[in-house]
């Protein structure tokens, strides 16, 4: 994505101040600039519980009590408009750890209920591809923090940028099944979520993770919230200005999340339907829009550009994509809900056909794939059927050719 999407996409809680004003002043009445952020005694921050163990020279051993702050810093790995993300130790445990901070100038009222609900939100998902949260606590300034697993590996957009460049080995280990098990494992974590009422709705390829060893993480929970909660200071309907109270990565919304309608999660699939398509096409699906936002906005709610077929891929360092991926694709770009995937588990279910070799079919390509993958599995499972159609295809070729050169010869 253009460096100018980048600077226009991520419209978050740092603009909390700016688009409601009047909500941040009513909570804030009648408090100092300093008192605005939430301070809690610092006594009562995170300190080490385990001795430190220590041998002398001969042989005994000393438990040497020495409480201190439990998580060490080891420097920042990346800041958003709510917090800070930190590389960390656990001086207890001894592992690494991620720690993510609520930044001062957003530890307002407002600003701490979505922290708050992060860690509760992301706490409650157990699931193998969402990251887990290890502790919440207080640093010594007194702001609130939790601690997750650290996650080492690069993101999905990392992938897709050197795969856009053509990288040649970084095709090589990215063939398009590999990246339909990617899809897969996002749909896994988003079913699970789903079925708790939760949405996410900031799915692009920056927040999924995919660790050194093929393990997959859909991150930053940071604005997920449960459907049928409201969002508090968060407008219903749309202004006159079309980015106000605009939450998530523009890019990636859904016509409905422009909208600033409730959503449910069919909105997600469709953020998950335009990473698809990006992934195995290397250009999103808008590519042609995305350097204006107002633009950008209108396209995601009007435009109905190519899909699939020819004209939809055409990425110089890569054939066309698999039609069943790009069927998809296409269905979970439908503008109307109603024509989407209804569920994750559906969306899953159609990228895994690909990869069984029974993807939908929509078009005479994949009636032609199908039949033929589904012809082999008749012969896999009667190989004399096999032998005999095999046998019969020569013996009609024969034919046809004794008759072709009867015609030609009069």
């Amino acid at each position: 994505m253009e460096a100018a999407v980048g600077n226009q996409a991520t419209l978050a809680w740092s603009r909390m101040e700016t688009q409601f004003p009047a909500e941040l002043a009513s909570t804030m009445a009648g408090t100092s600039a300093a008192s605005r952020i939430t301070r809690i005694d610092p006594n009562r921050r995170s300190l080490s519980v385990l001795p430190q163990i220590e041998t002398d020279v001969s042989g005994q051993v000393r438990l040497v009590h020495d409480p201190r702050d439990r998580y060490r810093s080891l420097g920042v790995v990346g800041e958003g408009g709510m917090g800070v993300v930190e590389r960390a130790e656990d001086v207890d445990i001894g592992r690494p750890v991620a720690i993510k901070r609520l930044l001062p100038e957003a530890s307002h009222p407002l600003g701490v209920a979505r922290f708050v609900g992060e860690v509760r939100i992301v706490g409650a998902l157990e699931h193998p591809n969402v990251v887990p949260i290890h502790d919440v606590g207080l640093d010594a300034e007194g702001r609130y923090f939790f601690v997750m697993k650290y996650v080492e590996g690069q993101t999905l957009g990392e992938v897709i940028d050197k795969l856009r460049r053509g990288d040649p080995e970084t095709h090589l280990q990215w063939p398009f099944e590999r990246r339909a098990e990617i899809v897969i494992s996002v749909l896994r974590a988003l079913a699970y979520a789903h079925e708790r009422g939760i949405v996410h709705r900031d799915i692009k390829p920056d927040n999924i993770m995919i660790g050194r060893f093929g393990e997959v993480w859909l991150m930053d929970w940071g604005i997920a919230k449960k459907m049928d909660e409201p969002d508090p200071g968060v407008p219903t309907e749309r202004g006159e200005d079309r980015t106000a109270g605009l939450i998530g990565t523009p890019a990636y919304m859904s016509p409905e999340q422009v909208r600033c309608e409730p959503l449910d999660a069919r909105s997600d699939l469709y953020s998950v339907a335009v990473v698809l398509h990006e992934f195995i096409g290397l250009n999103h699906y808008l590519h042609h829009r995305t350097d204006n936002l107002a633009v950008l906005l209108d396209a995601i709610e009007n435009e109905h550009p190519v899909l699939r077929g020819p004209g939809a891929y055409d990425s110089p360092h890569q054939g066309p994509p698999p039609i069943e991926l790009q069927i998809v694709a296409a269905r979970g770009l439908a503008k109307d809900p109603a024509h989407r995937y209804q569920s994750a588990a559906e969306m899953l279910a159609g990228v895994r056909g690909y990869l069984e070799g029974r993807g939908e079919v929509r078009c005479m390509y994949s009636f032609t794939k199908r039949a033929m993958r589904e012809s082999g599995r008749v012969i896999d499972r009667y190989p004399r059927l096999g032998v005999a159609m095999y046998f019969g295809l020569i013996v009609l070729a024969l034919v046809g050719l004794a008759a072709l050169f009867k015609l030609l010869l009069g």
